[in-house]
């Protein structure tokens, strides 16, 4: 049976402690699962709304019991164009072998996971930023490539029984320190475009905050047109 939380994985990056604070904002009971747990400031650190679990992705026990008590997932887990992975299924295999089975165990079905625009969709339009990056990203640090492009086959064809949203994004600038949040989150009013890339509205960024209240308004069932889908966010253009 799952639990009433939500859960969050790699939550102790920059964008991970923006969306820790919008869901202590909203006083959303939530629970963040993280190997490093010594990067979650103290002032979320001691929350009542939050909820620490240490743990690696390979630790099914640990992993099991942060999943058991929540409804949904957010996911920021994904490749750093300096990472030293060697796999070019590492993040796929992740959700495949230990987030899926783990999800169906405990009857969740929620899950946003993030993805870039290194992903293309048949719904999106032709621009001329997007193939530079892509092309960027392929000549530096081809197994991140590869690695995203693993992620979006992996939910395509491995979570077809979940209600999956795999939400592309480019550049996210922003820090995470309270007031830096505060401010960013309403930029844009705090809606970003989300569609297609290359539709009218689309641009190459958006601010963390923007991004982590969008992915707390869509556990909050505010995006389930984008189940089984994979949109763009961005500030608007």
């Amino acid at each position: 049976m799952a639990g009433e939380k939500t859960l969050v994985l790699g939550g102790t990056g920059t964008a991970g402690i923006c969306l820790l604070r919008e869901l202590a904002f909203r006083k959303r009971p939530t629970v963040v699962y993280a190997r490093n747990i010594s990067k979650i400031p103290s002032d979320l650190a001691s929350n009542e709304f939050l909820e620490i679990i240490e743990g690696q992705m390979n630790n099914m026990d640990a992993l099991s019991q942060a999943v058991a008590k929540c409804s949904a997932i957010i996911s920021l887990l994904g490749p750093q164009i300096n990472d030293r992975i060697e796999s070019p299924t590492f993040y796929g295999d992740i959700y495949k072998n230990n987030i899926f089975p783990l999800m169906r165990k405990h009857n969740v079905k929620r899950i946003l996971a993030m993805g870039t625009v290194s992903i293309g969709r048949p719904e999106d339009s032709s621009t001329l930023l997007r193939p530079i990056i892509v092309l960027f990203v392929r000549l530096l640090a081809s197994v991140a490539y590869q690695n995203i492009i693993n992620v979006a086959a992996t939910f395509q064809h491995e979570a077809t029984d979940l209600d999956w949203t795999v939400y592309r994004i480019a550049l996210i600038p922003g820090n995470s320190d309270e007031e830096s949040w505060k401010k960013d989150r309403e930029e844009d009013g705090g809606k970003p475009f989300v569609g297609w890339i290359g539709k009218k509205g689309w641009t190459i960024s958006t601010k963390r905050a923007v991004l982590t209240r969008w992915l707390a308004d869509a556990v909050e069932g505010k995006a389930d047109e984008w189940i089984g889908k994979m949109p763009a966010i961005s500030h608007v253009g």
